[in-house]
């Protein structure tokens, strides 16, 4: 039975170690505790075995993707959970694929963390021992996806899981939200990473010319074509092909790429003989294609050819619990393209860049910064150099007494109150949605509403 099972729980935080391993051992699971990678090492080669580990993600000294790495290789088939309260998308993604069973941030959901442990216990005799991951991977350039937000999280963690496949990948989200940097992670983090990675730009082509880019011509197949051309699906052969708003092709080249997929081979434009390809295929779109292919204008074939794994990116106004960290990745990268020393954001003007709806999303946000960095020449960016149209729109949101700020100075606890009450309002009274924007569970916010004297109805 799963509630006999023997947990390792790893945290070097003391406290909130005896707290889980309480919380875990009233449910019926047997737990040792370790404080450190070292403990937890030592408390593996007993004779016992366990079940499952639990591990804090960083610690002094050894982390816990060190402690993972460790125990899937003793035993590919061993059960570990990284729990951190500093949720990473990046971390997450190397954490899955480096074998976690999951990558759950604090503060979780008690009943949420033990269906996932009965879940993967339940599982556990199903799975096959993996075969074990290419090391020489781990010295690729890795794209950086930014962000700790839930939203880019499970993103990142989609992405580890689909990565090692050979299935098609539909990525799915608004202009701007980075796409085509998902698609280079996917790309990455696969066997094909060593490969080239191609991307097209779909809706900038014609379609005689897309099709020709995508897949070659020979000689005088047409007026200009003096010498062949291979082609972009040929040229990302054993590699990965990205093809951005795939949404806007015509349905003449939703039919030559649904053969391409199908049969795994492309015909150049002139030639009568089709060439075999081995690509990847990642497709994204900002489009609802389901709801194109209700219209009659995309193909429903192929929808289904590419939708076999779909990747939603959720907007910028929708994780802007990411964006400090985002403006300050951007702005590390433009300080070191323009050759200047970083650029510092005024607590200010970041308040105004919470406050936007951000309709461009991660894209808008990065121009925003470049225009200001160039033009903050004392190497702080205020709000002035924000565009007079983003400090407009933000100043007539709705306060956030977290971001607009007070005239008075408030204790922690009140200004925590007033967060709490204004994502409820912005959820309708919807306790569960408002949880789950906070990072909290359901039963904490019920505790808290009760500890402030506030009907939970």
């Amino acid at each position: 039975m799963t509630d006999a099972a023997r947990l390792l729980v790893v945290d070097d935080d003391e406290e909130a170690l005896r707290l889980l391993a309480e919380v875990l051992e009233r449910e019926g699971y047997t737990v040792v505790r370790a404080l450190t990678v070292e403990q937890a090492l030592r408390a593996l080669d007993g004779a016992t075995p366990f079940d499952a580990v639990l591990t804090d993600l960083r610690m002094p000294g050894a982390s816990g993707l060190d402690l993972l790495r460790e125990v899937r290789s003793r035993d590919p088939r061993s059960l570990v959970f990284v729990l951190t309260a500093f949720g990473d998308a990046n971390a997450a993604g190397e954490a899955i694929r480096a074998g976690a069973y999951d990558f759950i941030s604090k503060p979780y959901d008690l009943p949420t963390l033990r269906a996932a442990i009965t879940q993967a216990l339940d599982r556990r005799h199903l799975t096959p021992a993996p075969a074990p991951a290419v090391e020489s991977r781990a010295e690729l350039r890795r794209p950086v996806v930014v962000g700790h937000s839930p939203g880019i999280i499970e993103v990142m963690k989609t992405v580890a899981r689909v990565a090692t496949s050979q299935a098609t990948v539909l990525i799915t989200g608004e202009t701007g939200t980075g796409k085509e940097l998902v698609a280079r992670a996917i790309h990455t983090y696969s066997d094909r990473a060593p490969r080239h990675f191609v991307a097209v730009n779909c809706s900038a082509l014609a379609e005689g010319v897309l099709e020709s880019e995508l897949f070659g011509h020979v000689k005088g197949a047409f007026t200009g074509a003096a010498v062949a051309r291979l082609g972009l699906f040929r040229e990302a052969d054993r590699g990965t092909i990205f093809l951005d708003e795939i949404g806007d092709i015509s349905p003449a080249m939703q039919s030559r790429l649904l053969r391409a997929l199908q049969e795994r081979e492309i015909t150049p434009v002139g030639a009568d003989v089709p060439v075999k390809v081995d690509v990847r295929v990642v497709a994204a779109t900002h489009q609802d294609l389901e709801g194109l292919v209700k219209q009659g204008r995309f193909r429903g074939d192929l929808f289904y050819r590419l939708n076999v794994v779909t990747v939603k990116i959720p907007p910028l106004r929708e994780r802007l619990q990411d964006l400090p960290l985002l403006a300050h990745h951007f702005l590390r990268d433009l300080a070191r393209s323009h050759g200047r020393e970083p650029v510092a954001l005024d607590p200010e003007a970041e308040s105004l860049l919470l406050g936007y709806s951000w309709p461009g999303n991660v894209r808008e946000l990065q121009n925003v910064l470049e225009r200001a960095m160039v033009l903050a020449a004392q190497g702080v960016i205020g709000p002035e150099h924000l565009p007079m149209d983003l400090r407009s729109d933000a100043a007539a949101a709705p306060s956030d007494p977290l971001v607009a700020g007070e005239s008075s100075l408030l204790p922690l606890a009140e200004v925590e109150k007033r967060h709490v009450l204004t994502v409820l309002k912005a959820t309708a009274g919807n306790r569960e949605g408002a949880a789950r924007i906070l990072g909290i569970s359901s039963r904490t916010l019920l505790r808290m509403l009760q500890r402030w004297g506030i009907s939970a109805g």
